[in-house]
């Protein structure tokens, strides 16, 4: 607490492993820290600013006096520091930066802990110290794990807009610990294991969803205080749900308050524009290749992980740093040194990060959203890949999607889409993810892509489901899917909750609670995710009748499942699967059950396999499949 503080000070030591890149608690040090020197209580600031003529410190405890806290530059890394007596939390500030060619800067704190709220862009001196964690039994098993033999399913959400208030307030935001009440339950009652929260680093403009970052060290003002949001990951933690982040390197806001052009010059970005900016996006690129920059980056992911205990990241854009040319034109990008397009220094930073964060906790989950077929994402750390421990799989997500969108009539020539992920699945180790990217732009809502009447919709979205969670890979649904959400997501209104009164709607989230409940339940479903040994096809040709099977195995052999999914609005009376064992088929989910919205066609509770070879097996069973259904059975 305040009143136990420490003299928090900036030392050679730390100015140079700052300057080799190596300083993983520089947050500690630069920002704005409660201090105490010669018995006297305050603030200590410290900041980076290199080419600075001068820095003051500015703000509501001097009345923004542009001249009362002058800074002392501290040595030739351009750290500056300075204390100011009687500052307290809460007090708002900036930086005032004279630039050597006379200009003047009002910088926010790049390492600052809390932000005034929007569309203030004040830095304001936060406490981070005194919080009464509760987790601990969480943080320990959570590093004793082996993740890839374990469950993986993970809640997509944006907390502004997941629930508003009713109380008719213009922005509608529940706190975080508001939202900690909610969003807990909720996802206690799906049987999601990890909730992935978008745009929690403080962003200027809501539109940007929170990956146009201007305070990377702040959880957003808009939901509350930096203590606020600990309470929601320890309640998360405390009932039993992992938290991941999503983490924003590859660009930065061009605010005039934020990283651009700090000191005046260059320090954050690349100072060559062909290196250095977005064309697309509009935004400014990290210079990977400078220590400093990759300390502040490094430093900020364990920042996450310590002060908040954050399970994992979620890493956006990798594409965008991995490759010199995305999104450019010829004459609108440099080459390497070797003449290639590969960014080396983005290489060589993803291998960092991913060996100093994963080799700080063994639980920790660095998870890249990477569009490409680029070799080696994931992997051990210290290998020759970037290290990551999952990629998303964007193929997979593209092949589904546009699988799903096509008129049943024309499934049966793009059959393979849906199989071919499966041929490049031990590659990597994969996440499937259906994020909020599917659900805005005009792409329409998950239900809406499906083809056919209302009612046809839902029932090809549960067979699609099935399909996913059945399918070899981690799972991410976004906020909404899960229920059948109709309208594109929007971050100015709540996802429309009052659907749940609709049966069509109230029967997805029920299949969707079954579904998620098998997921947690049978190990066959997650614990043999990158091998073969855990995935089999039972017919994977059958493009004719637009009909997939096949079998997910668990390590002990033990309750393997085996998959159906008719693909086509037709009933498929009689129809063979092939089975790999002479055993008695279970019933675990039959998708059209009309409790799940279905048209009520039953399929028996058990099916005795018979000694019929069909596609390769020794032995089969005949089904009659429902329209657009999907079942799944154990044996």
């Amino acid at each position: 607490m305040a009143e136990n503080r420490e003299r928090v000070f900036i030392s050679e030591a730390d100015q140079y492993l700052f300057s080799q890149g190596t300083h993983y608690d520089i947050y500690k040090k630069l920002g704005a820290h409660l201090s105490v020197e010669d018995g006297e209580k305050g603030v200590y600031f410290g900041v980076w600013a290199p080419n600075a003529a001068e820095v003051y410190v500015i703000g509501s405890f001097n009345q923004w006096n542009e001249t009362a806290c002058p800074m002392e530059k501290l040595g030739p890394v351009g750290i500056w520091g300075l204390f100011v007596p009687e500052v307290e939390e809460g007090e708002m500030y900036k930086f005032l930066i004279h630039t050597k060619d006379g200009r003047k800067l009002y910088k926010a704190d790049p390492f600052a802990n809390h932000a005034e709220f929007r569309p203030g862009t004040a830095s304001v001196v936060a406490d981070l110290s005194g919080f009464a964690w509760k987790d601990a039994k969480w943080m320990e098993q959570r590093d004793t794990k082996d993740t890839f033999q374990e469950p993986l399913a993970i809640y997509e959400c944006h907390i502004g807009s997941f629930m508003k208030h009713p109380d008719g307030t213009e922005d509608g935001f529940y706190n975080y610990r508001e939202f900690a009440d909610r969003i807990v339950d909720y996802l206690k009652e799906m049987k999601f294991t990890h909730v992935e929260l978008m745009g929690i680093a403080e962003h200027p403009y809501d539109g940007s969803w929170g990956y146009q970052v201007t305070g990377y060290y702040a959880p957003t003002a808009r939901y509350g205080t930096p203590k606020d949001f600990m309470y929601l990951v320890n309640k998360l933690h405390r009932a039993g749900i992992g938290v991941i982040l999503d983490w924003v390197p590859a660009h930065f806001a061009t605010d005039a308050h934020g990283l651009g052009e700090f000191d005046g010059k260059c320090i954050f970005e690349h100072p060559d524009p062909r290196r250095g900016e977005h064309p697309d996006w509009g935004t400014k690129i990290f210079n990977y290749g400078k220590p400093e920059v990759k300390n502040f980056l490094i430093a900020n992911v364990l920042y996450w992980m310590r002060e908040f205990h954050v399970d994992g990241i979620r890493v956006d854009a990798v594409a965008s740093m991995l490759y010199l040319d995305y999104g450019r034109q010829d004459g609108q990008w440099l080459p390497n040194q070797y003449g290639g397009k590969e960014n080396l220094e983005a290489i060589e930073f993803f291998k960092h990060m991913n060996s100093v964060v994963r080799g700080s906790a063994k639980g920790f989950l660095t998870i890249a959203e990477e569009s490409t077929a680029w070799p080696g994402v994931t992997g051990e750390i210290g290998g020759n890949n970037l290290g990551f421990t999952y990629k998303w799989n964007m193929g997979w997500m593209h092949d589904f999607c546009e699988y799903m969108k096509l008129d049943p009539l024309y499934r049966k020539g793009n059959h393979y889409a849906m199989t071919f992920a499966m041929s490049y699945n031990e590659s990597e180790h994969y996440i499937l993810p259906l994020s909020h990217d599917e659900v805005v732009h005009l792409k329409c809502s998950m239900v809406n892509k499906m083809p056919g009447y209302q009612v046809d919709k839902y029932a090809h979205l549960r067979a699609g489901y099935t399909y996913m969670f059945g399918h070899a890979g981690k799972k991410l649904l976004f906020m909404g899917q899960e229920f059948g959400q109709e309208r594109e997501w929007s971050e100015k209104r709540e996802l429309d909750w009052f659907l749940l009164g609709e049966k069509n709607n109230l029967g997805m989230q029920t299949y969707m609670k079954e579904l998620l409940s098998l997921y947690r339940k049978y190990p066959a479903m997650y614990e043999l995710d990158q091998s073969w040994a855990g995935f089999e096809w039972m017919n994977a040709d059958d493009a004719d009748n637009s009909v997939y099977s096949f079998v997910r195995k668990s390590s002990t052999g033990r309750n393997s499942l085996l998959f159906v999914m008719n693909m086509t609005p037709i009933k498929r009376e009689g129809y063979r699967v092939p089975v790999p064992k002479n055993k008695k088929y279970r019933l675990l989910l039959n998708s059209d059950e009309e409790r799940f919205g279905g048209w009520g066609n039953e399929i028996p509770a058990e099916i005795k396999a018979e000694k019929v070879p069909c596609h390769y097996q020794k032995y089969s069973l005949t089904v009659d499949l429902p329209p657009c259904g999907a079942a799944v059975f154990v044996f």
